[in-house]
């Protein structure tokens, strides 16, 4: 009777394993190709991409000396805030003299009016005396004929018409001079006053420039000024980063590129967060050259040890303002993008804006706040009629 071996059969159940085992990795294989060819081949995808924003340079529009600071590197400014302030001394004794020769500018042109008002009378005096002295010559010739009057008077008569024309033509000569002076104008459009009012409205606006506020809100990133510093128009003083605008720079590769349209949608995940937190946004552009080609030193390839280098084009990615309030980036921060390339309605370049660029400030529109009724006032109380007199032209 023959013995069976208990162990005949363990030999076959274990050549099994490694065959099941293989069979699973394959599946799991498969199923990861089918699922990256079906999902991935309509993606475009970097982590060589970083955030990328604003940074508004804060500089004085006025030469000084800092005299206050009310900002710091990581605070949050408001637009209007005042930052800087520049030592007023100068600028508001600048501004009391173009204030002092406004007053005297218009003193002087009320007189020009008053000359030609003057000298008016004068011509109206010399025509009546000519007048007169032409009557006088004319009776008295009547009368020489039939010697009524002596040959001296008559000749007297006739000096005294001949220099009452010559004072009519020298009084009509001051006329036109004193009327070329003020001549299609008024008080308070004469170019000296004009000119004189714009030296106040620049001295003005010279004493008002050495506040220095905040252009926008954002945050403080850089501050290089110091108190006592002596600063000229141009100096940097510290520069403000609007984080609510910020967006991704994202380089692609030059073979991603054929598929990447403006306004596909984008999914970005910021290293600060990881993939706890993903943002979504669109492609608004890509940049019309790499960024080798458009470095400040571009790199040189007509060497004979040249080596091709696969080159990488900024794309924009445009991010979800409600997004980026709940969770915010600050500039330079690494990130990797994913942008959806099935859909290829969209162009690659646009000859119009794709977005809205919000830059402007109004925080400069109130500068002169005041100075046209501090003019008003100053040629009202100077000006002997400060109404409006159109001279009328020569007679």
């Amino acid at each position: 009777m023959t013995e069976l071996n208990p162990n005949s059969v363990a030999p076959a159940k274990r050549s099994r394993t490694p065959l099941i085992a293989l069979g699973i990795v394959a599946v799991v294989g498969l199923a990861a190709g089918v699922y990256f060819y079906v999902t991935g081949r309509d993606r475009a995808s970097t982590n060589d991409a970083y955030v990328d924003g604003n940074i508004v340079r804060l500089t004085p529009q006025v030469s000084g000396t800092v005299v206050a600071i009310d900002a710091a590197e990581t605070q949050f400014v408001r637009q209007g805030q005042v930052l800087v302030q520049l030592d007023r001394h100068d600028n508001e004794i600048a501004l009391e003299q173009a204030k002092a020769t406004l007053a005297q500018t218009v003193r002087t042109v009320d007189q020009l009016f008053a000359n030609e008002q003057r000298d008016a009378a004068a011509t109206r005096t010399q025509e009546t005396a000519l007048k007169q002295a032409e009557e006088d010559l004319t009776r008295d010739r009547s009368l020489a004929e039939v010697h009524g009057v002596s040959a001296e008077l008559l000749r007297h008569d006739e000096f005294s018409a001949r220099t009452a024309h010559a004072a009519l033509d020298q009084a009509r000569a001051t006329l036109a001079g004193s009327r070329s002076a003020v001549a299609g104008t008024t008080l308070e459009r004469h170019p000296q006053v004009l000119q004189a009012e714009a030296n106040v409205r620049s001295a003005w606006l010279a004493a008002a420039r050495t506040t220095i506020m905040a252009p926008v809100s954002g945050y403080v990133v850089r501050r290089s000024v110091q108190l006592g510093q002596q600063v000229t128009s141009g100096t940097e003083l510290l520069a403000i980063a609007p984080l609510e605008s910020v967006w991704i720079d994202a380089n692609f590769k030059e073979n991603q590129l054929s598929d990447l349209r403006i306004g596909q949608p984008a999914k970005v995940t910021a290293d600060i967060y990881g993939t706890r937190v993903e943002y979504h946004g669109k492609v608004l552009g890509l940049t019309a050259g790499t960024g080798s080609a458009l470095a400040v030193l571009p790199a040189q390839n007509a060497t004979g040890n040249w080596i091709k280098i696969v080159q990488r084009l900024p794309v924009r990615i445009g991010l979800e303002p409600k997004e980026l309030a709940e969770h915010p980036l600050f500039i330079g921060l690494s990130t990797t993008v994913h942008v959806e390339t099935g859909d290829h309605r969209g162009s690659a370049l646009s000859e119009r804006p794709v977005w809205r660029v919000a830059a402007g400030t109004d925080v400069y529109a109130t500068q002169d706040k005041g100075v046209e009724e501090a003019i008003h006032e100053i040629v009202s109380r100077n000006a002997r009629n400060s109404a409006a007199v159109t001279v009328a032209a020569l007679p």
